[in-house]
């Protein structure tokens, strides 16, 4: 019996490599296109506010190929994004039932989804706000303010990359539903826990005004809440599929 249990750990620790081999290949390949692409994207971004009419510097020799790197990597994950859901589904999915596998993988598309509207909302809301109580602060301050790209950019991505991480919460929780890991009464025994954790996670991510973090940190509850809805939903639909299964495994043991 440890044989077999050892054989199994074995075959699973092959398969996991492979397809971590998978991932980074296309992660590499992602960020080869990324580096293809990163110039109009550069310079679409110089268009868009904050940034529109302002004249950025590079510090160091190294900033513009840090400049290029950063916007490879970004590119390069987001193309990578549907193939590591995938692959993980593709993981799990033999503990899975055949209607489980099926419905678990309609969740991809909800989840790259999900990844965009996060970089969207950081994007568009959450990074101008932060900017520009960045720069009223310096002006209050009487400091002249001089930007370089690669700062910019990196300012900008620690902002936006969290937050389409965050957004991804109601596709994970989903899934450990499924996997019978979570369920709505844990998570609502766990709500204030998460509130807390929700609440440092937003004064993280924004700048310490109570309106910005007050702006993050309502999306964050509402996708908690749905999740807890999500959660509920599913639990449901299982306890009536487990039901279903007992009533026929009854009327055959008759």
């Amino acid at each position: 019996m440890e044989l077999d249990q050892k054989v199994d750990l074995v075959e699973h620790l092959r398969e996991l490599r492979r397809r971590v081999m998978w991932i980074v290949a296309v992660l590499v390949l992602g960020m080869a296109g990324g580096i293809a692409v990163a110039k109009p994207v550069i310079l679409f971004m110089q268009n868009l506010p904050p940034a529109n009419g302002m004249k950025w510097h590079a510090f160091s020799p190294w900033d513009n190929l840090r400049l290029y790197m950063s916007f490879a990597f970004v590119i390069g994950f987001l193309v990578t994004l549907p193939v590591l859901l995938y692959h993980i589904w593709a993981f799990v999915s033999p503990g899975l039932r055949e209607r489980e596998r099926k419905s678990t993988l309609l969740y991809l598309p909800f989840a790259v989804l999900l990844y965009l509207s996060g970089l969207a909302f950081g994007l568009f809301v959450v990074f101008p706000l932060a900017f520009h109580f960045s720069t009223s602060l310096g002006d209050s301050l009487n400091i002249e303010e001089t930007f370089g790209a690669a700062q910019y950019f990196s300012f900008m991505f620690n902002i936006i990359i969290p937050l389409s991480i965050i957004f991804e919460l109601p596709v994970v929780v989903m899934f450990l539903t499924k996997l019978r890991i979570l369920n709505p009464a844990r998570l609502s025994k766990l709500r204030r826990i998460a509130y807390m954790v929700l609440v440092v996670l937003a004064a993280i991510i924004t700048p310490p005004d109570a309106i910005s973090m007050i702006l993050v940190f309502l999306p964050m509850i509402l996708l908690y809440e749905f999740s807890v809805y999500i959660s509920r939903f599913i639990y449901r639909k299982q306890l009536i599929m487990d039901q279903e299964r007992e009533r026929a495994f009854e009327a055959e043991g008759m």
